[in-house]
């Protein structure tokens, strides 16, 4: 028989706040997490703006010696998931054995290779960082986590770009309800507010190149075009159920459902057959009725393709109750941060049900009619759900869906 399997911590690191409480206040308000780049200088770039993260000290969570020693999206996994372990207290009171990490990123050290690459044709090999590839390698920040937590099980990093942070958390469910491990570590991180990040992305006419910060990023607005950067990182506690009652864990919510499949169609356009057919995996592999879902978190990227192909692929899952779903996209207030964002959204749905508030679509103007599901335009609801979807989708195809119940003993 299945292990239940729940979530007892949360931490993140986000364009709205650097802790649970700062991100989940500024989701409820509306709040708009995107201004312009201040990371570096947008001299000659198309594009200016992005949601990047503010005030971070990193000397909160690691010493300095740890600060030079690793890349930025090193730094925020381990901020969240100091957050988290802290929250959950699990530390030392879980078998180490039975204690893994699935922490992600989209693309790893980004400022990293390019600082070393830049020494390396100015100044020369000898000028190469000693740490260049430990701190540029995607998987250090799970295995830095792993050292931080004192987690000795399973341990290592998905990268399928937008859906790293979804799988991430769907793969550790999967070993805890097969019996692998009592508790998982579970997350994504990214920091691409880089020069060649910013550029790479705005020439595959990807980016939103508009400087108004209220109709930058727009999901399933008809005038969208183009998602907004966003950088930071989220991690989740989650805990066999029997193991969590037995220490007296608080408990967050329930993951009762994962789906996972790929278009095998375009390494970058959607088609949705792909998106539809991983929500209702989710729904089956939960054993629920379609009709219970109350609430999908959108990958919803404010691109003119995925929305529309997201919009279809849920009413190809849901059929005739799409209509009743509140539909949101948080990466109108974040933007989108790439291999973290499936983890901060999660956190996000998580959230949801357990106060029973929908985070808004903001800056919602016009309606779109290809995008006509009730998008939850502006301002957050109150809506008591049981059940509630987090959809990420990936460049490559990856498509990855959980989904989430609420905390009922």
């Amino acid at each position: 028989m299945n292990k239940r399997v729940v979530i007892t911590g949360l931490g993140a690191v986000t364009p709205l706040g650097n802790d649970i409480n700062s991100y989940w206040q500024g989701l409820k308000e509306g709040k708009n997490g995107i201004g312009f780049i201040t990371k570096f200088d947008t001299e000659g770039h198309k594009v200016k703006i992005a949601g990047e993260v503010k005030d971070f000290d990193p000397t909160l969570y690691v010493d300095k010696k740890e600060v030079k020693r690793n890349d930025l999206f090193t730094l925020y996994a381990l901020a969240a998931a100091s957050q988290a372990l802290e929250d959950s207290d699990i530390k030392g009171n879980v078998d180490p054995y039975r204690f893994g990490t699935i922490v992600s990123s989209g693309i790893g050290g980004l400022s990293t290779i390019e600082t070393n690459v830049e020494r390396l044709i100015t100044k020369g090999p000898k000028r190469v960082n000693p740490m260049y590839i430990p701190m540029a390698i995607s998987n250090m920040a799970a295995g830095n986590v792993a050292i931080l937590a004192e987690a000795k099980g399973y341990c290592t990093s998905v990268v399928t770009a937008c859906a790293a942070g979804s799988h991430s958390i769907g793969d550790a469910f999967k070993l805890i309800q097969a019996g692998r491990a009592d508790a998982m570590i579970a997350g994504g991180a990214e920091a691409t507010i880089t020069p060649s990040g910013i550029a790479g992305f705005a020439n595959l006419t990807a980016l939103n190149m508009t400087e108004d910060l209220n109709r930058a990023s727009i999901p399933f607005d008809k005038e969208r075009g183009g998602f907004v950067m966003g950088e930071g990182a989220a991690v989740i506690i989650l805990e066999e159920l029997d193991h969590a009652i037995a220490r007296n864990a608080k408990i967050y919510g329930e993951i009762v459902g994962y789906g996972a499949t790929c278009d095998a169609y375009h390494i970058t356009a959607p088609n949705g057959e792909g998106g539809a057919r991983a929500m209702v995996e989710a729904v089956n592999d939960a054993n629920i009725k379609k009709e219970e879902v109350g609430y999908i978190n959108a990958h919803g990227t404010s691109t003119p393709l995925n929305d529309k192909f997201e919009t279809k692929a849920i009413k190809d899952a849901f059929g005739d109750h799409a209509y009743n779903l509140n539909v949101s996209s948080t990466k109108s207030m974040t933007g989108h941060l790439l291999g973290a964002s499936g983890a901060v959204e999660a956190v996000a749905t998580i959230l949801a049900l357990k106060e029973g508030i929908i985070p808004p679509t903001i800056n919602y103007l016009v309606a779109d009619e290809e995008c006509d599901l009730n998008v939850t335009p502006n301002q957050a609801v109150e809506k008591d759900i049981k059940y509630a979807i987090s959809n990420s989708l990936g460049f490559g195809g990856h498509n990855a869906s959980l989904l989430f119940k609420k905390w009922d003993k």
